[in-house]
Order: structure tokens, then sequence, then C-alpha cells
């Protein structure tokens, strides 16, 4: 029994995205296609899997680069399974988390102090005095910290 192949066309309708989208991916190394006689672009029906979790991904905020590394770590560059996918999917759930903190913190203190140095606030509620802060990293380092905190991530001081 023959290989079902997709032309390029038919994967682009299917997946609701524009065919330059499709060879922009593959540029990218997120997808693969070959050639038939014809020269014209053939996809496995796999790849229909790979574009819907790209666009998901996406959706989330999750880089393209993000996504391209974590194909990049599955056996054989292998379409994600359904284990696969559980694992990508949490493993972006804890980045997005992170991520969401530093929103909701740069959001409660869009007109307080922030960390960063620049010691113009007259009134801080988060006081800085001669930048004692900056010795903890660089940038806005309240909002920083705050990232790193709800990723996980050891803060530096």
């Amino acid at each position: 029994m023959a290989e079902a192949v997709l032309s390029v066309g038919v994967v682009a309708k299917r997946c609701g995205v524009k065919v330059s989208t499709l060879h922009f991916y593959e540029q990218q190394g997120l997808i693969q296609s070959w050639r038939n006689a014809g020269n014209q672009r053939r996809f496995k029906p796999e790849v229909l899997r790979r574009i819907s979790v790209i666009k998901a991904a996406q959706k989330v905020g999750v880089s393209l680069e993000e996504i391209k590394q974590a194909f990049l770590s599955l056996p054989n560059n292998r379409t994600p399974t359904l284990e696969d996918w559980q694992l990508l999917s949490k493993n972006w759930q804890r980045m997005l988390d992170g991520r969401i903190a530093y929103l909701q913190t740069l959001r409660n203190n869009l007109t307080g102090c922030i960390g960063c140095g620049c010691l113009s606030m007259s009134q801080c509620p988060l006081y800085n005095p001669d930048d004692t802060l900056g010795a903890s990293g660089t940038g806005p380092v309240i909002l920083e910290h705050a990232e790193q905190e709800a990723s996980g991530i050891q803060c530096k001081n």
C-alpha cells in the first residue's frame, strides 16, 4: 500500500495557514517535505499534527525557536505523540506560568518602582536608595526576580 502524501495546498487548507507559512516553517526546520518526480512539494500526513502543535504553542505565546527546540528533543525528530504533547505542554505551562507572574507583577507595579536603578521617582513604595538593588542584577531587578521565582529559577541575591 502506498504511503499517503499531501500537496502543499491540501496541507495549507487543512491547517488553516498560508502556503507561504508552510514554506517558512520548512525553512525554520519545523516541518519537512520532499519533491515528487514532478518537482512538487509533498508532505506526510503527520505534518498536520506538527503544524497543529506549532499553532497551539504559538497561540499561548511559545516562540518558534522554543517550538523548534522541543521538536529537536523528540527521537528522530518524530511527530509528537500524545505522550510527547503532554510533556511538551507541561514544560511550556511552567514557562507560561513564569511569564504570567511577570506580567502580573508588571501590571501591579506600573506606577511604582520596578528596581531599574533610575532613581527618578520621588515617592517609591519599594525604595531603592543609592541603587542598592543594582548589586542584585541588571535591568528591572524587582520584576525579573518575580519572574524567576514564578518559574522556579533561583535568584542571585
